[in-house]
């Protein structure tokens, strides 16, 4: 089977190309056989980057010159194409029978992709796929394995009931918290952060809806192709997936955009409860904006009163990885064992030649443990 790896990035570089060098080791592993032959499968990268202002294409020329990473495609946007978009423009140009879309902001073990694509080959009813994503702490994050937000799933959600009552069958069902981690099982939503998808369903329900600038095109994708008669799974193998400040669920602007995001989705499926549900959807986005708003304008203030270090990391909770003396499955297996709220992993590497954390970014001498 032929895989098209598609990576959208604005403004992450550095996270971009410790992404790559981890999805380039587990291509290694796929496209070989058990006794090192050809396995008969193989594998592209395409980057989508979203006119990023930080250098991103001239770093990954220079990084990933074309001479040695002939199966790297980058493609330069003149403007921000949002997520949705810049997927489709990748898929459009790939002729894979299975397509990866990754976040950048993500680490893969060196079989994760043998083990996904083996997984879809002898699962053909299979349409898209999620695996365990690990955070920064070691802790899988809920976002692996979610239900539908029905009106009655999405209420529970907005009511606290999901956080509250994880693992009962209504109340915990857009987390799934009911599901072992440890076992594959059929899910509802794959997360856009890693959702192998079978191009075949593609074809029949139709690419990412690019009326979703930024969250909420993968449940309206993993909803359409379950209407179209495929499942959904989620396969417990491990990766990293990092959550810069703009994707945390405390930020304001998360809480805006996600929920906006969910109105989209509920106009486009419960067309006939949508002005129902507005309310209660714009409530939430205004009670959960203030509290984001209250705790953003708390850490300035603490921050301008010498409370906080300039730097955002705590170096003293950090367990630095030497991914030049350690392989990514190693990383994830000793970062999965230590999962514990007061730690949390940085990643090294030499060709790179920064620290990474889930914060932010820092020059060795920064880090001070090199």
């Amino acid at each position: 089977m032929k895989l098209s790896v598609i990576i959208v990035s604005y403004n992450v570089k550095y996270y971009l190309a410790q992404c790559l060098r981890s999805v380039e080791k587990a291509i290694g592993v796929l496209e070989c056989g058990q006794q090192g032959d050809a396995s008969g499968d193989t594998a592209e990268i395409i980057v989508v980057d979203n006119h990023s202002q930080d250098g991103t294409v001239e770093y990954l020329e220079q990084c990933f010159p074309a001479s040695r990473y002939s199966n790297l495609h980058v493609v330069a946007c003149t403007h921000n194409n949002g997520f949705a978009r810049a997927n489709n423009l990748a898929i459009r140009k790939s002729e894979s029978d299975l397509v990866l879309l990754l976040n950048p902001d993500t680490i893969i073990g060196e079989h994760v992709l043998k083990d996904a694509v083996s997984f879809m080959r002898s699962h053909p009813h299979a349409g898209a796929l999620g695996v365990r994503m690990l955070g920064a702490n070691g802790k899988p994050a809920p976002e692996s394995r979610r239900g539908l937000p029905s009106p009655m799933v999405a209420f529970y959600k907005m009511m606290g009931l999901c956080s509250r009552f994880p693992q009962h069958r209504s109340f915990g069902h857009y987390y799934m918290g009911y599901l072992p981690w440890d076992k594959p099982a059929k899910i509802e939503v794959v997360s856009g952060a890693f959702c192998m998808i079978r191009r075949e369903a593609l074809l029949k329900v139709g690419l990412l809806d690019e009326d979703f600038f930024m969250y909420g095109e993968d449940i309206d994708l993993s909803y359409r192709i379950l209407k179209g008669g495929y499942q959904n799974y989620y396969l417990p193998v491990d990766i990293l997936h990092y959550k810069g400040e703009s994707t945390k669920k405390s930020s304001f602007r998360y809480v805006h955009v996600f929920y906006e995001a969910m109105l989209i989705f509920f106009r486009k499926h419960y067309s006939g409860m949508s002005h129902l549900l507005s309310i209660p959807i714009k409530f939430a986005i205004y009670a959960r904006a203030s509290v984001a708003f209250m705790q953003m304008m708390t850490t300035r203030i603490r921050k301008s009163l010498g409370f906080f270090s300039p730097s955002h990391v705590d170096l003293s909770n950090q367990v630095l990885f030497d991914a030049d003396e350690m392989s990514y499955e190693e990383i994830l297996h000793q970062l999965a064992q230590r999962s514990d709220e007061n730690i949390k992993l940085a990643t090294y590497t030499k060709d790179i030649g920064k620290v990474i954390t889930d914060r932010e970014v820092m020059d060795k001498d920064e880090f001070g443990y090199l």
